[in-house]
């Protein structure tokens, strides 16, 4: 594991989630804007392959729904947490 990487990655997936939330609000506003929409799109794109290459590499990020259990124990118990990472 490399802690620098671990909290790049985490970074990035924070950006990358405001960035869409922010999107996603506005699309509630302006449903028809097609630049927004393909914006919204890529940057959802960008954060589930980054958000799968942190639970490749680090474990999930979620105790449930989108962090499928892919290993032969219950992997969400390892320490550190997501939250537990210091910046």
């Amino acid at each position: 594991m490399n802690p620098r990487h671990q909290v790049q990655l985490l970074r990035q997936i924070q950006e990358l989630e405001f960035a869409t939330l922010e999107l996603n609000l506005f699309l509630d506003v302006q449903p028809q804007d097609q630049q927004a929409l393909a914006m919204y799109n890529k940057l959802q794109s960008e954060l589930m392959q980054c958000v799968r290459t942190y639970e490749q590499a680090y474990g999930p990020l979620l105790n449930f729904g989108f962090s499928p259990n892919m290993h032969d124990y219950w992997k969400w118990v390892d320490s550190p947490w997501p939250w537990e990472i210091k910046y």
